[in-house]
């Protein structure tokens, strides 16, 4: 286990989340998958307990903890991407696979996790400042899916 990792709470499914993660994302693996030993109040003897996986190079553990904690966009992981194709790809992937769309290219799965996926087109344009990114911005805040095109059409001007 690495030294830092991100702990994400599910209520029973850390381990289809963390498969999922690992078949969308490049550099993701599911790791160790450890079973409860004994009967405990919320479960029995092999029930899923943790699921270590890493999501686009990035540790994390899956706790199945219960329904006591939802998710909300607080956690987000953030995807950068460098082509129309590769953002259509993980947000299709996302929301295809029982999640929503939100705005300005964040969604969430099926599990209530946020997602940002985010062209890199996007953050060189608000982070270039000035007309351009604002331009960038007001275009971003039409969006659910971020248009790479119109972003960069946005940022000429």
């Amino acid at each position: 286990m690495a030294k830092n990792t991100i702990c994400v709470w599910y209520d029973k499914d850390a381990e289809a989340a963390a498969r999922f993660y690992a078949a969308t994302f490049p550099d993701s693996a599911v790791g160790a998958v450890i079973r409860a030993p004994g009967d405990y109040p919320d479960g029995k003897q092999g029930d899923v307990l943790v699921v270590e996986f890493t999501v686009a190079g990035i540790p994390c553990i899956g706790l199945n903890g219960g329904p006591a904690f939802k998710h909300n966009e607080a956690f987000s992981f953030q995807i950068a991407t460098d082509t129309q194709e590769e953002t259509d790809r993980y947000w299709n992937a996302i929301v295809g696979n029982g999640g929503q769309e939100s705005e300005c290219g964040w969604c969430k799965d099926k599990w209530g996790v946020s997602w940002q996926i985010t062209p890199r087109v996007l953050s060189k344009a608000l982070s270039a400042g000035g007309g351009q990114a604002k331009r960038a911005f007001d275009a971003m805040m039409t969006m659910r899916k971020i248009d790479i095109a119109a972003i960069e059409a946005a940022r000429r001007g």
